[in-house]
């Protein structure tokens, strides 16, 4: 008998592999309900057109949160490209959101600091300064930012008017997420 799709995608996370969706591959993985809680029938956030209504094409400061994220290292600063229209993490209510946060879930904020942010630090208006969702098991990771464009210090707008300090931020992620792959 052929699995479906979905079944497919979750025997890859049963045995121990990664999924990443960067922008509209985020907004897949919401959409087909496999962040932040694969299995479950509710939904319990979405993505939606950013608050001011338009697209957002610049650089921003994020921090990494409290997270079990096979992608991230909990509690760094990192600053990465955005380029979106549709990037507002909207939805979950009270319940919803401290859940977010006891599970470890909620994996990338806007802004380096630990004050709620508003426009321009939030491009898009995503609650509670959401950039990155993960699952429970840390192994499905979804953000809005590129971190596919911040792999080499070139590509960052200011790399000729400061010294390069360790690795891109972009590149760090997808060592993180190899590190652990090889562990």
């Amino acid at each position: 008998m052929r699995r479906s799709a979905g079944e497919e995608l979750l025997r890859f996370i049963e045995d121990g592999k990664l999924i990443l969706g960067i922008c509209n591959g985020f907004q897949v993985l919401v959409k087909t309900g496999l962040l932040p809680y694969p299995n479950r029938s509710a939904r319990d956030v979405t993505l939606a057109f950013n608050a001011r209504g338009r697209f957002e094409a610049r650089w921003v400061r994020l921090r990494t949160g409290r997270t079990r994220c096979r992608f991230l290292t909990p509690d760094t600063t990192l600053e990465l490209p955005v380029a979106h229209a549709e990037g507002r993490l909207a939805g979950p209510d009270e319940a919803g959101w401290r859940r977010l946060l006891a599970e470890q879930c909620a994996a990338l904020f806007y802004d380096a600091e630990d004050t709620p942010c508003g426009y321009p630090e939030n491009p898009n208006g995503s609650v509670g300064d959401l950039a990155g969702l993960t699952d429970p098991s840390g192994q499905v990771f979804g953000l809005m930012p590129h971190p596919e464009r911040f792999v080499n210090p070139t590509q960052h707008p200011l790399w000729t008017r400061r010294r390069p300090e360790g690795e891109p931020d972009g590149l760090t992620i997808f060592k993180t997420a190899l590190a652990w792959l090889k562990a």
